[in-house]
């Protein structure tokens, strides 16, 4: 008997996993949010839906498209992220999610170009608003110690979404049609909806599954960080306060308008080029397509890693930034498309490297108070400055009748966000 209780009494010891569960349905929600966002790379390639739409042949068109989603993407990060702070992150990114669904009803049904932009207009307010209240779970749930490896789960999502997108996109549109592909995407997300609902709390204390152990142990690791940053209840001001005059977070900022130039750039672009410009099948590109994303699970992965191991962020940053210029660089400049194939691969598959460092830096550097806040201001902009990127490139491509310049395009970006985590790299970030 003594021998149960015993047992009994370490097994209620055994601290519970409930933020593992949380990352875990972070990850599913970035997950399905980023499948909306990608069906549009693949759409630009369907005749029938280039048709429908009176855009064939129309590169600028194409391009905006995504340009769009991303400026309403921007805005709704800066200003539908205070919804966080007054519904709590779980009712804030439940609407986000519902949101998303009345945009692909509008897609699915969409006879002009018109309406369709209205529905990446709308899909780009919805995720926008979702996307700040990713990092302020991860404030509140994670020690300073767990953050990389949290935020690597949830960015994982970013990664696996095209690279599964991209070829069960190209096998739905080609054997059921385009309109299809939205009504699919619209019963798919009631997984993250019912998710977010009944399995996430605003915070470990109003959690009904979490034990004391776990809660303990966050509560210790986040102890030291909530007394230095002098966590408690801030009006808006007070939060934007709180980061606004810090030069290092405005460089994160640089750094995450290139990362999402280089990122919606290449997803809105890389399809086209590997099926017009270096002429591979409608299969072969689907799958080629998936190639920088699957590098990019790998990479986001080893970023966590690292930023958890090393205790720094910039360097990694940095690398990353290396990685993509010189793989997009020989990619664009490559004489065989399959080797073309492959560096575009590599220097895309790198922007893995960047995104949960980046996150993780700027929850280093900002308070508690200022964080969702500042998270929305870091996404929205960055997004909305990179909403030019498709944009830009179909400009180029228009322009000089060749896809090697919008390719330059990122290889620019990449430089310009090397030289932003240079400068955090040097003052020991």
């Amino acid at each position: 008997m003594s021998i149960a209780i015993d047992k009994e009494a370490v097994q209620e010891e055994k601290p519970t996993r409930q933020r593992h569960l949380l990352a875990a349905i972070l990850l599913a929600v970035v997950f399905f949010s980023y499948i909306d966002r990608v069906n549009v790379s693949i759409l630009v390639v369907d005749p029938e839906f280039l048709k429908t739409m009176g855009i064939a042949g129309d590169s600028v068109q194409k391009g905006l498209l995504m340009t769009l989603f991303l400026a309403a993407y921007g805005v709704g990060n800066v200003v539908l992220s205070p919804l966080g702070d007054i519904l709590g992150p779980r009712k804030a990114m439940a609407l986000s999610i519902l949101m998303w669904g009345v945009s692909l009803v509008i897609g699915g049904l969409a006879s002009v170009f018109t309406t369709m932009l209205v529905s990446r207009v709308l899909l780009g307010l919805g995720e926008g608003m979702h996307f700040p209240m990713q990092s302020k779970f991860i404030k509140e749930w994670f020690p300073p110690t767990e953050r990389g490896k949290a935020n690597a789960v949830w960015q994982t999502g970013m990664a696996l979404a095209p690279a599964i997108a991209m070829p069960f996109f190209t096998w739905i549109i080609h054997v059921s049609g385009w309109r299809e592909s939205f009504f699919v995407l619209l019963a798919m997300g009631m997984i993250p909806l019912y998710l977010v609902w009944f399995h996430t709390s605003d915070t470990p204390q109003t959690n009904k599954r979490i034990n004391k152990a776990e809660l303990d142990h966050i509560e210790k690791g986040l102890a030291g960080e909530k007394s230095a940053q002098s966590l408690g209840k801030a009006t808006f001001s007070e939060g934007l306060k709180s980061f606004a005059g810090n030069y290092q977070f405005w460089l994160i900022v640089v750094y995450y308008i290139v990362h999402t130039s280089v990122l919606w750039g290449s997803m809105t672009w890389l399809p086209s080029y590997l099926k017009e410009a270096r002429g591979f099948s409608w299969a072969a590109m689907g799958a080629l397509s998936s190639l920088p994303w699957i590098l990019g699970v790998v990479t986001k992965i080893m970023s966590g890693i690292l930023a958890d191991k090393m205790g720094r962020r910039a360097p990694i940053i940095l690398v990353a930034m290396i990685g993509v210029a010189v793989g997009v660089y020989f990619g664009a400049n490559a004489e065989d498309n399959m080797t073309s194939a492959i560096f575009l691969a590599i220097g895309i598959g790198s922007i893995g490297l960047g995104g949960p460092t980046a996150w993780t830096l700027m929850q280093d550097i900002v308070p508690a108070k200022g964080i969702s806040t500042a998270a929305g201001v870091m996404n929205g902009v960055g997004n909305g400055f990179s909403a030019l990127a498709p944009l830009a490139i179909g400009f180029l491509i228009s322009v000089t009748g060749s896809y090697v310049g919008g390719l330059l395009y990122l290889v620019g970006c990449a430089c310009v966000g090397g030289v932003a985590m240079l400068i955090l790299t040097i003052k020991g970030r």
